[in-house]
């Protein structure tokens, strides 16, 4: 499964990648999301609950961060289990470029499932995994901007575009694509 897209955040770049980078802001902004720790400088463990249908599970798992270039872009790859429900793994790209007084969050994942989330329909997936990131977006930019901050712009959710870095970005888009793309069928 891929997924793609692009948000305008009406916050400079360096706010921006300071608060994908705040494990605490990350946790706050994922829904579900129990815990976020960091195990080393680009090694994160998560754990989050998640329901695709009729399957809800929690999920235990790591983040890997690499190609770090502050504050434009990040690579991440993530694999998480949800026990009896299932498995995801998969990969992104994210990234961020000043627009305006705003900045420009892209990202590109990509992820594969098994287990009983394969067994759960594409369309309730890309439902779901949309809710997710159009949710995360908003939190984060009432996290960061204050109540009265609004999304400026949403791209269509299924776009190939790529995400600046901002690791943390990736770390919580990852989350939230772990449990996206773990409802995706495996290929």
């Amino acid at each position: 499964m891929e997924m793609t897209g692009e948000q305008l955040i009406p916050l400079p770049q360096a706010e921006v990648w300071r608060g994908l980078n705040d494990p605490e802001v990350l946790k706050a902004c994922i829904a579900g999301c129990e815990s976020i720790e960091r195990v080393s400088d680009t090694e994160y463990r998560v754990a989050m609950v998640a329901a695709v249908g009729p399957v809800k599970a929690r999920f235990n798992g790591k983040l890997v961060l690499s190609d770090l270039k502050p504050p434009d872009s990040y690579s991440l790859s993530f694999e998480g289990s949800g026990g009896a429900a299932g498995f995801g793994k998969g990969g992104a790209q994210v990234s961020l470029k000043t627009e305006g007084a705003g900045t420009r969050l892209t990202y590109s994942a990509r992820a594969s499932v098994g287990g009983k989330l394969a067994q759960v329909g594409s369309r309730l997936i890309d439902g779901v995994a949309k809710k997710m990131a159009d949710d995360f977006f908003a939190a984060f930019n009432e996290k960061l901007a204050g109540p009265a901050a609004k999304p400026a712009e949403r791209a269509p959710a299924f776009s190939v575009r790529r995400i600046h870095p901002a690791w943390w970005v990736a770390g919580a888009l990852l989350l939230a694509l772990l449990v996206y793309l773990a409802l995706q069928p495996a290929h």
